[in-house]
């Protein structure tokens, strides 16, 4: 079992994951006799097993967890919070935002799976390959129904006999958050500062399309405050934090120059396909190679380092500035 006791007699539980990334990590919080939870992981029977052994190992009835709360939509942190709601009786905490983007990426009336594959057409993505991308996207969908019923988080939750702050940070989603406590100088950092992988920012449908800007500007937030150690949900805890912050906006400022030089002419896919070129991609993984990539190339637009237009099929192609469009 992957499972560390931290500062204030928390838990932090890798719970698998049907990813490369093979855990990730929620936390299981004491809050004046009973417990909150910060994630609950993907909904699949690896995970509820994880899940089953925590609570007989730690002794702990289901029912002593009284909150729980979703640093964001995706599924590997929100799959299991319907799960662990009936399970437990507690109340599901979201940011709105991303509350709203659950309903509309993994709702039973979602249109998400046919936008994404029109988005990967448009970008020059191969009929086939999109296909898979979209099926793909709806066999993932049946990983996260039910939908648990979900609060909006507009309180500041207290454990490990402690307020602590939400901070939004947005970028990795629009609705994602942090927990922060300045006396402690701790972070629960979710996915917006990992180590030793970098999260993913990509553009979709229905969200901000500009969400490296967005990034930034949260890791900026994230820099100015006093912050000792960021308790991730993948890797390694992070005790040197401005310097992990400055490592993470250096390597989005080498994927730029690299996108920007690629920018020749070409579609995000061609863009994508040479940059990614050393792996081998699944259907799932080529999702967000994609997204990342024109995340990357609508920054690169939005600040005028290069331009877009569309051939007479409506697929959009990149083009450096000084290059005369024919």
């Amino acid at each position: 079992m992957n499972l560390t006791k931290i500062e204030g007699n928390g838990y932090r539980i890798g719970i698998p994951v049907p990813f490369p990334m093979k855990y990730v990590y929620c936390y299981l919080l004491p809050s004046d006799g009973f417990y909150v939870l910060i994630d609950t992981g993907y909904n699949y029977g690896k995970a509820r097993e994880a899940w089953e052994e925590v609570f007989a190992q730690l002794s702990i009835p289901p029912a002593s967890i009284q909150s729980i709360y979703v640093t964001h939509f995706h599924p590997d942190h929100s799959g299991l919070a319907n799960w662990m709601q009936v399970k437990t009786g507690a109340q599901v905490y979201m940011h709105a935002s991303d509350r709203e983007m659950m309903e509309r990426v993994w709702g039973k009336e979602s249109v998400q799976t046919n936008l994404i594959e029109e988005m990967m057409g448009e970008h020059g993505v191969p009929a086939a390959l999109s296909s898979e991308i979209a099926s793909h996207m709806d066999n993932m969908s049946q990983h996260m129904r039910p939908l648990p019923d979900i609060q909006e988080l507009n309180h500041e939750p207290v454990f490990m006999d402690s307020s602590w702050q939400v901070l939004h940070t947005p970028g990795h989603s629009d609705g994602m958050f942090c927990f922060y406590n300045e006396q402690k100088q701790k972070i629960f950092s979710s996915d917006l500062i990992l180590n030793p992988i970098t999260p993913n920012i990509s553009v979709w449908p229905g969200a901000s399309q500009r969400p490296l800007h967005d990034y930034h500007l949260s890791l900026q937030k994230i820099k100015r405050l006093p912050v000792e150690t960021a308790y991730t949900a993948h890797g390694d805890l992070i005790y040197h934090v401005k310097e992990r912050i400055d490592e993470l906006i250096e390597h989005h400022d080498q994927r730029l120059e690299q996108m920007e030089a690629l920018a020749d002419g070409r579609t995000a896919y061609q863009i994508a396909s040479t940059v990614f070129a050393h792996r081998d991609l699944t259907p799932h993984q080529w999702r967000f190679a994609m997204a990342e990539t024109i995340a990357h190339l609508h920054y690169l637009a939005e600040e005028q380092r290069i331009r877009t237009w569309k051939d007479h099929e409506g697929v959009i192609f990149y083009e450096h500035l000084h290059k005369t469009v024919t």
